[in-house]
């Protein structure tokens, strides 16, 4: 499914998602389809020629002419405060994919699935819940998923309302927790991960992605506890 070359696609909606962060829905006329996991290059270009392209995660997945980003906004970014701030239904945007064949989850596979989210690195887990949902999966999915406060999560809503006996969600919040949450807020530690998480097992695939600290320390937890190394995959953004 991967494929070379520039592609066009023209916004069709956009939806805030956090106070920094939005969802995009594109119409992509010759979409080949793509695997939950996989990725995009967008290339913006100035009116004097400049380029710069970033990577971004496909929150959708499967076939159809149509893709969603969800986007969040750096501070010092080239790109990502024009998705943010400034698209608008009817725009076009240049982009490259799909892109990546590791980091994936295909609704064949029949294993246990443990995904870990940090912030916007829920993206591309939130493509492989829609997939395990859509495609009726009998595997077991969880989702530790970790944000700041619970206004900071991508797809709060829907990843809820899809928790069932098949997928379950658990909430991490590092700062501010809501009303009456039974927890302080504070960083995922190796207690959490191992009373929320599915045990060590060769049934068993893991897939993890935010920014590099927060992947770096929930990948070692899971090593020092007995995961296989190579049944955890993983994804990360920023500076080490």
């Amino acid at each position: 499914m991967v494929t070379s070359g520039w592609k066009v696609g023209t916004v069709t909606a956009t939806r805030t998602q956090t106070p920094t962060g939005r969802s995009i829905d594109l119409a992509v006329p010759g979409w080949p389809g793509n695997v939950a996991g996989q990725h995009v290059d967008v290339r913006l270009t100035a009116p004097d020629g400049y380029r710069a392209v970033r990577s971004y995660s496909l929150a959708s997945s499967g076939p159809g002419e149509s893709i969603q980003l969800a986007v969040d906004r750096l501070p010092e970014g080239e790109v990502s405060p024009y998705l943010v701030d400034d698209l608008r239904p009817g725009d076009q945007l240049e982009f490259r994919g799909p892109l990546g064949g590791w980091f994936v989850w295909r609704p064949e596979q029949v294993e246990n699935v443990q995904l870990i989210g940090g912030g916007s690195g829920v993206v591309p887990l939130v493509a492989m819940v829609r997939s395990h949902a859509a495609g009726g999966s009998a595997a077991k999915f969880r989702l530790l998923y970790s944000v700041r406060a619970p206004e900071d999560a991508f797809f709060a809503d829907e990843l809820a309302a899809l928790a069932n006996d098949t997928f379950e969600l658990t909430w991490a919040y590092t700062r501010t927790v809501p009303a009456g949450w039974p927890t302080p807020p504070g960083r995922v530690n190796r207690e959490l991960v191992e009373r929320v998480t599915f045990a060590p097992s060769p049934n068993l695939m893991t897939f993890i992605c935010g920014p590099t600290g927060f992947v770096e320390a929930v990948s070692n937890i899971l090593v020092d506890t007995g995961h296989d190394p190579a049944r955890v995959k993983t994804e990360r953004f920023g500076g080490a």
